[in-house]
């Protein structure tokens, strides 16, 4: 992503797309997910990283990162958020990645470089997803962590500007999004949750913020496991 020519509209697009991708991993790993031996040491944007290694999450991942990819080349998408849940479906945690396109392009000029706006920020992109992958690495200091084993698990939801509909990659392509549960939605967050903000990098032409958002069950959770965010606080 970084040279001397300007970034494209789709340079942007790619980069901010593996990114999200590999700070997903990174999130089921630090947040135990899944057991850690699911996970196997890597490196990216010159720091250490976890990667699942298990075929079909890795593939659940990229196909909606693929997806989401495609909206973002439309301009629809407001937020991306992990949704890590109890089994019974109720929030915990969401993680929300917030995108803000700057410019307008044509379709016909997504190739073509756009005028920069910040240009640090772009010419260093890896440096600023970087400074993103190691606050997540230590979340936990500030989420404390939820023991919960097996009980945890998590969803994908694209929320797009103005009610829009996702889009289908092919005539012949399934649907590559069902409707998601209201109660995983930002909107559905109560008024009691806790809003924690990570990092933002402006790249001039799509614009990308991650915050992490504690329920209101996860909150009283937490508040009652003498392991939990309490101990952590006050270790």
């Amino acid at each position: 992503m970084s040279g001397d020519l300007p970034l494209t509209f789709n340079q942007a697009v790619r980069g901010i797309t593996e990114f999200i991708e590999v700070a997903i991993h990174t999130i089921l790993y630090v947040r135990q997910v899944y057991p850690v031996d699911l996970f196997v040491r890597r490196k990216k944007y010159n720091t250490p990283v976890f990667q699942s290694r298990h075929p079909a999450l890795n593939e659940y991942i990229s196909g909606a990162l693929k997806a989401v990819a495609e909206e973002l080349v439309l301009g629809t998408v407001d937020k991306v958020v992990v949704v890590i849940k109890n089994q019974k479906e109720v929030p915990l945690e969401r993680f929300i990645f917030a995108v803000r396109s700057m410019i307008q392009v044509e379709s016909y000029n997504k190739d073509t470089s756009a005028q920069r706006r910040r240009r640090n920020d772009v010419d260093r992109p890896g440096q600023y997803f970087r400074s993103f992958l190691v606050k997540l690495s230590m979340i936990e200091l500030q989420l404390g962590q939820m023991h919960m084993g097996d009980d945890l698990s998590f969803a994908i939801v694209l929320e797009l500007e103005d009610e829009k509909a996702p889009t289908a990659s092919g005539a012949k392509d399934p649907p590559p999004w069902l409707p998601a549960s209201t109660e995983h939605t930002t909107s559905a967050a109560s008024e009691s949750a806790e809003l924690h903000m990570i990092r933002a990098v402006d790249t001039g032409i799509i614009n990308l913020s991650l915050a992490v958002q504690e329920s209101e069950e996860k909150l009283k959770m937490m508040k009652g496991d003498p392991k939990g965010k309490q101990k952590q606080r006050e270790a």
